[in-house]
């Protein structure tokens, strides 16, 4: 019996030991291995690098204290929570933070429901169109709107050439020109498409024959709303409520742009004053906050959907929802949901138009319209070359394409490996610390990471040099932070993919890698595109992770138009940022027509 228990026992170690060594031999264990390692210093090690730099006194701190670098302190969470600069740096900011969110998430969230609701379920003239052209401003950069603010609104309180408003007599007082209202408004016109695209989809999805039995019954529209259809979005509503906050919490240009005037500070620009003045412990605090804000909203967004969906049922969707005829309210519906488009998109495309079109603000006799701004021919009163011969603007286009192209082909690339480890090796180790740790940076706003790369890169650790400076640390950031986009796309891809294609290439005798080209491939090319597209399109318009990372020579489109705000060069900030929405539409047509999808496809239909 003994003998029979030792060989029993001696055989199945035989067999987790042939089992291991063909794990082992899988390409995608080598895969997923790498991908591991890879990984955890890209996202696990930034993340370290500022938790430590929160607690470990400077260079410079520690030659002013006589202290020693590197050593363990409490100094900078002091300064931030305690000291008596804290109201400055971080309470302050803090209460201007969250006044702004709340004011534009509230706006946004009211203008996407009832958009989406006019568009989805009304007869308003237009509604197929303006399913599209409601989401324009979502492609457009986050300082399009501030800066078409600023070109309208401005007064004398900042330097540069006049406002159009003050052009024709009337000067903006401060609080219509800079601070929390001009703030909150642009963030909501700017966020309001994210909140338009979550509750036209929940809107297409919910059972209509909730609202047939519900009609059967005598309920008038009014009651279907209120009692069905808008209690089963909540779900949705709570979403958009907490990733609209979470996004306005992070956003950098705006608050830039219309608070530095007012001084009105938020977290996103005490943070970035922060890196101006070389307090790496304070960022490193302010961006653990940032972080932490995040990963809560986060977290109640998950438990509060997964709550929800207990009590939810799914049934057919009957026939197609038929659009609710408005009568009377038709026209004044329509006007609204037009005026909105002209406010959120037309509007500030014609404003910075117009301001690099216009030797004179607010002068709209044919001769004052040239192109001067442009060609750097008989510019008035500034210094500086035009849009198509200015250096610096053909250096940031030049690396705008380069880096925003470089992250997004080679983010496309890992999301794909990405998938191929995960779906082949289920139930692993490796499989799911790939799915949390490709999900990770998600959980941080852009600032955030920006600073846990900039600790981490800005000297050289080991074999790694510093890569502070170089277009390569900027390639890398923008690679792990759309990564999650990429990932998701690569591994929902892959499942709908088998093994036995490849199998059948390996009896064919086809090696690892003429498989990935020869089969995998053209089965992925759609969501290969997409994880491709989308990150160029996101890259190319990005400021607030790179806003801390540039320097001269490494400047992008989006940094360019803060520089030239800076100096004054109002014209020139918005004929950059009308390059950089040109591109990025186009980007977004092209990826519509390759990949035969719609953004606000079954919107308006």
């Amino acid at each position: 019996m003994v003998s029979l228990n030792t060989t029993n026992q001696n055989s199945l170690l035989i067999r987790i030991k042939i089992k291991i060594s063909r794990l082992l031999l899988q390409p995608s264990f080598i895969i997923g291995l790498i991908l591991v390692i890879i990984l955890t210093y890209l996202v696990i090690a930034p993340i370290i690098s500022i938790f430590s730099n929160s607690v470990s006194l400077t260079m410079m701190d520690a030659m002013l204290s006589g202290g020693k670098d590197g050593a363990f302190t409490y100094k900078y969470i002091d300064r931030v929570f305690t000291s008596s600069i804290s109201e400055k740096i971080f309470w302050t900011p803090l209460k201007n933070s969250i006044t702004v969110s709340f004011f534009a998430t509230l706006i946004a969230l009211a203008l996407g429901l009832i958009l989406a609701s006019l568009v989805t379920s009304t007869n308003i003239f237009g509604r197929r169109y303006l399913g599209f052209l409601l989401i324009i401003p979502y492609m457009l950069p986050s300082q399009a709107m501030a800066t078409a603010w600023l070109t309208m609104f401005k007064n004398r309180k900042i330097s540069g050439p006049p406002g159009m408003l003050e052009s024709f007599g009337f000067t903006p007082p401060d609080w219509l020109a800079y601070g929390p209202l001009p703030i909150s408004i642009c963030m909501a016109l700017s966020y309001f498409p994210f909140a338009f695209l979550l509750f036209s989809s929940a809107l297409s999805k919910i059972d209509i024959q909730l609202e047939e039995v519900a009609s059967t019954l005598g309920a008038k529209t009014k009651t279907i709303w209120t009692k069905i259809i808008l209690p089963l979005l909540i779900p949705t509503t709570m979403s958009v409520l907490l990733l609209t906050v979470a996004r306005t919490l992070g956003t950098f240009a705006t608050p830039y742009i219309l608070g530095t005037p007012a001084k009105y500070t938020l977290l996103s620009t005490s943070l970035y004053s922060s890196v101006r003045s070389n307090e790496s412990g304070v960022v490193a605090v302010l961006a653990i906050v940032l972080s932490l804000i995040g990963v809560m909203l986060l977290l109640v967004d998950i438990w509060v959907v997964r709550k929800w969906q207990r009590f939810i049922t799914v049934g057919g969707k009957g026939i197609k929802r038929q659009p609710s005829k408005l009568g009377l309210f038709r026209t004044p519906t329509t006007i609204f949901a037009w005026l909105i488009f002209l406010l959120a998109a037309l509007g500030p495309f014609v404003v910075l138009a117009l301001s690099t079109l216009m030797r004179e603000p607010g002068n709209f006799s044919f001769s004052n319209f040239g192109l001067a701004y442009w060609t750097g021919v008989n510019v008035p009163g500034m210094d500086q070359p035009g849009m198509f011969t200015s250096p610096e603007v053909l250096t940031a286009l030049k690396n705008s394409f380069l880096i925003a192209g470089s992250a997004s082909i080679i983010c496309g690339v890992l999301g794909l490996l990405i998938g191929y480890a995960v779906v082949r090796l289920p139930g692993t180790l490796i499989s799911g610390f790939l799915r949390q740790i490709s999900f990770l940076p998600y959980l941080m706003p852009g600032l955030a990471f920006a600073a846990a790369y900039l600790s981490l890169f800005a000297v050289a650790r080991g074999p790694i040099p510093a890569l502070y400076g170089s277009i390569s640390l900027l390639i890398l950031v923008m690679v792990v932070t759309y990564l999650p986009y990429a990932s998701r796309s690569g591994i929902s891809a892959m499942m709908q993919v088998g093994p036995e294609p490849e199998e059948a290439g390996m009896v064919l005798g086809a090696g690892f890698w003429r498989r990935i080209v020869s089969i995998l491939a053209p089965l992925q090319k759609s969501a290969l595109v997409i994880a491709i597209i989308l990150p160029f399109i996101t890259g190319m318009k990005e400021l607030s992770l790179v806003v801390m990372l540039v320097t001269p020579g490494t400047e992008l489109l989006t940094t360019q138009s803060i520089r030239f705000l800076d100096f004054g060069y109002t014209q020139l900030a918005n004929a950059t940022i009308l390059i950089i929405g040109v591109v990025v539409m186009i980007s977004v047509l092209i990826l519509n027509r390759v990949t035969k999808t719609n953004l606000a496809s079954g919107l308006g239909g």
